[in-house]
C-alpha cells in the first residue's frame, strides 16, 4: 500500500483481527510456502498481504462450517477497514478448536 508502514501495520492487524474474530475462523494461513503476509520491521503479519489494488486474507476454516458463508462473513467485516477490493481465501480447514489450541 501506498500509506506509511505504521499504518500499514496498524491495518493489517486490524484485518487479522477482524478475521480472526470470525465464527468458524481457527486462524489465518500464510499461504504454502509462507508468502502470504504484511511484512512490517522486525515482524510479520501471516495470512493478511495488502497492495494498492487489494487486500487478501487467507484463513483456515473449522469445519463443519459452511466455507462460503464463514468467507463472506471474513469479507464483510474486514471490508469496511480498506479502500480495495477484499479475496478471502480458505488455505485450509481444521476439525476442533482455534489454531495452536488442542483438541
Amino acid at each position: 500500500m501506498t500509506s506509511p508502514a505504521g499504518s500499514a501495520g496498524t491495518i493489517a492487524e486490524r484485518i487479522a483481527e477482524a478475521a480472526s474474530g470470525i465464527a468458524g475462523v481457527a486462524g489465518l494461513h500464510g499461504g504454502a510456502f509462507g508468502e502470504v503476509a504484511t511484512y512490517l520491521p522486525g515482524r510479520r503479519i501471516e495470512g493478511v498481504r495488502l497492495t494498492d489494488r487489494l487486500c487478501e486474507v487467507h484463513i483456515v476454516v473449522l469445519i463443519p462450517a459452511d466455507l462460503p458463508a464463514v468467507a463472506e462473513a471474513v469479507r464483510a467485516q474486514v471490508a469496511p477497514l480498506v479502500e480495495v477490493p477484499v479475496q478471502v481465501t480458505v488455505e485450509d480447514v481444521r476439525v476442533g478448536g482455534r489454531e495452536g489450541a488442542e483438541s
